[in-house]
């Protein structure tokens, strides 16, 4: 059936690897009839969990669907991974989600996953809960979990359900404040209760905090407060969203998804108090002019959608899309704004894991996926009336971490190339580039554990075997003084024979925009004109290859200034390769240096690690350009750092920074390498010119 947009709710699942999401979203299945059985992620048998390198490391990689019906309503749950190689899946998943669920582990309390995923969730003002869990587990401290959120995001975290623990300190149920019910799990099932004697007073208490959020909602309800009045549960529970919804309320949900206690809260939660699409969002989005527009989440506009994720493998892809104007049905074709490419919606379905059901209609606001789209991508907006209106996309991070990639057997390029373009479809967040200049693939993501999970994937999927290296460092060459140098190519024997004689001088150049100049002033004709172009070929083939490391040489002027020619055996093969003699003995003696890429960094890391980071680039030949304040609170160290000393950065400031720092490069330009650095660089090369 589809859902009207009162009933919707899109709620995205966020917090730190191993907190307890996947298990959440198990635990809320099985509470209200959408399996039939309690999977966990060790034995591989999740709902969400359904991908076979999940199932392997035991981890979320990729975001999934799970759909809970509850008494008329929709809850689109939207489980994200927690480990940080993959904050790709929660961009998409925030951009599909009108709320987020931070769970959170009774036993660590606030970690660097928790506060990564506040940062987002606010920055988008979706509203967030949180869920505590693991409360009925050993070295579990439900207090000491409740207080580190508090103290990370403030007062607005308010408990609406907390723990209770009998006279030994073991958890035997949680209390609702609302209801003011106790709930305990018996003999497999959830079981109501009254509030204990010695703990009514904090019940009372905790709710009276509750009621008087609720007076502050508005004038009329303060009014009716301080008139001694009391509130309708109807009014508590509009109060308590309205503030939900306005970010004024975070609320903290505990329990356990292995015994089902706080399951049935959490659903109730989002349910009361979770914003229907239309609630936080207006799309915002530009017209086929370029003009800003914005799309509301209308029932009875003409159809659009957008697509947050795609999942492809060898038979094609499959789009997992959010309704955002009209109503959706298999028999319309939409046009995408971004490629202009009519798409036939053929199937739509309602996703739950790896299964897929098949529906007539999908509601706006609603969540689902069609398969078979051709040309679409992540981040595109398909449009009924072909209106051009394009929605902002999905923001990924730059990636940070870069491997040189090349598969195990020779010959097998084509078919590496093709499967990693198949798995770009499904995670943007990776890049692949060929450089030309040092002759490898370089795959770059946001860590080693997904470019590892990524190699898994070409292997299982597309049968190709690859192996990952640190990638080579586009070093230059260039000279620092002039030389003026001959060279002779002469090979007579009877018969034709080759004859090219050129005197040269070589300078360098010190316009950085310039990386090959030539010039000629020959009087007389010397040199006739008409092999003035072979002399030049020759001197730019030689470049290829400086002569230190065989590194393409840059900067250099190059000035024929005299020579000879002989009548029947000139020719330009012999003017080309009498250049390149000059080449080669010239410029050893025209002081060659080696350069690097230098790149400008911007780091930005917490007040706590900026001694930590900045010793560490120094160390790595770093220069402290400036230190800013960001917005939200951390600092912004500026540098530039040579390209070869940051190609590891993304694990070295993740194991700083516990997870904390982030950082990107831009290409500045080149400057020269150190004495000592050159010296390596050299040795590495083992460059040896085998030109004759």
């Amino acid at each position: 059936m589809a859902y009207t947009l009162d009933k919707i709710r899109n709620v995205c699942l966020l917090g730190h690897g191993g907190d307890g999401k996947t298990s959440l979203v198990e635990s809320m299945l099985y509470m209200t009839g959408g399996t039939d059985r309690l999977g966990n992620t060790a034995d591989g048998n999740t709902v969400s969990d359904f991908d076979a390198e999940e199932i392997k490391r035991q981890i979320s990689i990729q975001l999934s669907l799970a759909p809970i019906e509850f008494k008329g309503n929709i809850i689109n749950l939207i489980d994200t991974p927690g480990y940080f190689d993959f904050e790709g899946e929660v961009m998409s998943a925030l951009r599909a989600a009108d709320a987020g669920i931070i769970v959170v582990s009774a036993k660590n309390g606030c970690a660097v996953g928790t506060e990564k995923a506040w940062k987002e969730v606010k920055k988008r003002k979706l509203p967030a809960f949180f869920y505590i869990s693991k409360v009925d587990e050993e070295q579990a401290d439900y207090e000491n979990a409740y207080a580190s959120l508090r103290m990370a995001f403030g007062n607005s975290v308010t408990p609406f359900v907390i723990p209770l623990f009998d006279a030994n300190g073991k958890s035997e149920g949680v209390i609702n404040l609302l209801s003011e019910i106790v709930y305990k799990a018996e003999n497999g099932k959830i079981t109501e209760h009254e509030v204990p004697e010695n703990k009514k007073e904090k019940v009372a208490r905790l709710r009276a905090s509750l009621i008087e959020t609720v007076a502050e909602s508005s004038e009329e309800m303060m009014e009716k407060y301080f008139a001694g009045e009391s509130f309708t549960n109807e009014e508590i529970l509009a109060g308590l969203r309205k503030g939900v919804i306005a970010g004024d309320i975070s609320p903290v949900i505990c329990g356990s998804a292995y015994t089902g206690l706080g399951t049935m809260d959490m659903i109730r939660a989002i349910i009361n108090f979770a914003p229907s699409p239309n609630e936080v969002r207006v799309e915002r989005g530009v017209d086929e002019d370029g003009s800003a527009v914005e799309m509301h989440f209308d029932p009875n506009g003409s159809t659009s959608i957008f697509v947050f994720k795609t999942i492809a493998d060898q038979y094609g892809r499959f789009s997992y899309f959010k309704v955002m104007q009209g109503d959706l049905t298999p028999d319309m074709t939409l046009i995408n704004a971004q490629t202009g490419a009519a798409e036939k919606m053929g199937h739509i379905y309602i996703v739950k894991g790896k299964k897929q059901y098949e529906v007539d209609k999908i509601g706006c606001g609603d969540i689902g996926a069609v398969s078979k789209l051709q040309n679409t991508r992540t981040g595109d907006t398909l449009n009924l009336n072909g209106s051009g209106i394009r929605l902002r996309g999905v923001a990924f991070a730059e990636p940070s971490y870069s491997r040189a990639i090349a598969p195990k057997v020779k010959g097998g390029e084509e078919k590496m190339v093709s499967g990693l373009n198949r798995l770009r479809d499904e995670d943007p967040s990776f890049t692949l580039v060929n450089n030309a200049e040092t002759k490898q693939m370089v795959i770059s993501g946001a860590g080693d554990i997904h470019l590892d999970v990524l190699c898994s994937k070409l292997k299982s999927k597309f049968g190709v075997e690859v192996e990952l290296s640190a990638p080579k460092v586009a070093y230059r060459e260039k000279i620092r003084k002039k030389v003026s140098v001959e060279g002779k190519h002469k090979k007579q024997s009877g018969g034709h024979g080759q004859y090219g004689h050129v005197k040269m001088d070589f300078e360098p150049i010190y316009d950085g925009d310039q990386d090959f100049i030539f010039e000629e002033t020959i009087f007389g004709g010397s040199v006739p004109k008409n092999f003035h172009p072979a002399v030049e070929k020759g001197i730019r083939e030689a470049m290829e290859h400086g002569v230190l490391a065989g590194y393409p040489m840059v900067g250099l002027k190059a000035t024929l200034t005299d020579g000879s020619y002989h009548d029947v055996d000139s020719n330009e093969l012999s003017f080309k390769m009498a250049a390149r003699l000059a080449y080669k003995a010239g410029i050893p003696n025209a002081n060659p240096v080696i350069l690097e890429p230098v790149c400008s960094i911007k780091i930005n890391v917490p007040d706590s690690y900026m001694g930590d980071v900045i010793g560490d680039l120094n160390k790595r030949r770093g220069r402290i350009m400036g230190m800013n304040p960001a917005e939200d609170g951390t600092q912004v160290i500026e540098a530039e750092v040579p390209m070869a000393e940051v190609s590891d950065y993304a694990i070295t400031l993740r194991s700083m920074t516990q997870g904390r720092g982030s950082f990107t490069t831009k290409f500045e330009r080149y400057e020269e390498v150190p004495p000592m650095i050159q010296e390596k660089v050299i040795a590495e090369s083992q460059y040896q010119d085998t030109d004759e």
